[in-house]
């Protein structure tokens, strides 16, 4: 099996260390615009491999997608990083390029790959790569829910003073400050979060949440990089391995939810064949209208988008 990550940046070479330490696939090939960049990130974690004992091998090029060829899956991280001020809208004109570019590239020589978006603005990106590709929606999907559920779940974790491991939650909507955190589907250990920690408690880890990515650049000047490398790599493990895992993918909605043709967060299972099922769950009253709130931003963004590509 071979997968292929493009963006040698710090997502980037954080999605190729996972999969190669983890012996996800047998070759991971790390591409990226600057010369030597992805050719050193791949060698250094090569070069690793004795120590952590691992033989999946990464190699690294510069701008030759030929190398690509024949990839199972393909993680696109391409793009500029947010910087302090900066919203995931502002980066989308430029990003939009970008990422139209990598699709074509990469599609062109693994025209059966599944293709995962990383690049920001999430959602708005992965509607970008759709269009581009052409790909049924089961084949091209957003990596957002997973490193946002995986925030909320470390926040918790904090705040009750319990192991990580054991809560499961679930997210929706777009990837930003309109996400849907659902504390009602949120367990620890199988026992109902709001029967642990006390409502206003709650509601501050939720807003925690939402604006979690904007909390990182504020500290470090930058995008985060470790848990978003390693959520996307865990969305490349379910897939090639074809673990059926249930995670929460932004995707096109087809009428789930009462929802069509807009991108956004949702369950879904994970397969071998990409998205194999979107879940729909029973949202309430409150929750439907945060989801729908967080449809108006995102198509607001795709609005956005739809004018730039009709220049």
């Amino acid at each position: 099996m071979k997968v292929t990550v493009v963006g040698a940046g710090n997502v980037g070479a954080t999605c190729a260390d996972v999969l190669a330490y983890r012996e996800v696939v047998n070759e991971v090939i790390l591409v990226d615009i600057k010369e030597g960049l992805a050719e050193g990130k791949a060698l250094d974690i090569w070069e690793k491999a004795p120590i952590n004992v691992y033989d999946t091998r990464t190699v690294g090029v510069s701008n030759d997608y030929s190398k690509t060829a024949g990839s199972d899956v393909v993680v696109i991280t391409s793009g500029l990083p947010r910087k302090p001020g900066m919203s995931r809208d502002d980066l989308i004109e430029t990003n939009a390029g970008i990422v139209k570019s990598v699709t074509e590239n990469v599609i062109k020589y693994s025209p059966e790959a599944i293709v995962i978006i990383v690049s920001n603005p999430l959602d708005v990106m992965t509607y970008q790569a759709h269009l581009t590709s052409k790909f049924p929606r089961s084949k091209v999907m957003g990596m957002a829910g997973i490193l946002d559920t995986a925030r909320y779940r470390a926040f918790l974790a904090e705040a009750l003073n319990v192991s990580p491991k054991e809560i499961q939650a679930v997210l929706m909507g777009g990837h930003g400050d309109t996400m849907v955190p659902l504390p009602r589907y949120t367990t620890v250990a199988g026992i109902p979060v709001t029967e642990l920690i006390d409502s206003e408690k709650l509601d501050a880890i939720v807003q925690r949440t939402k604006t979690g990515g904007g909390e990182l650049v504020k500290l470090m000047g930058t995008s985060a990089w470790y848990a978003p490398g390693a959520a996307a790599a865990q969305m490349v493990e379910a897939i090639v391995k074809d673990q059926r895992r249930v995670f929460p993918v932004c995707v096109k909605l087809e009428g789930e939810y009462g929802i069509d043709n807009c991108y956004l967060g949702v369950p879904v299972i994970l397969g071998k064949n990409g998205i194999e099922k979107v879940i729909e769950l029973e949202l309430n009253e409150d929750e439907m209208a945060m989801l729908k709130e967080s449809e108006g931003h995102v198509r607001e963004v795709m609005s956005v988008l739809d004018k730039l590509n009709n220049k």
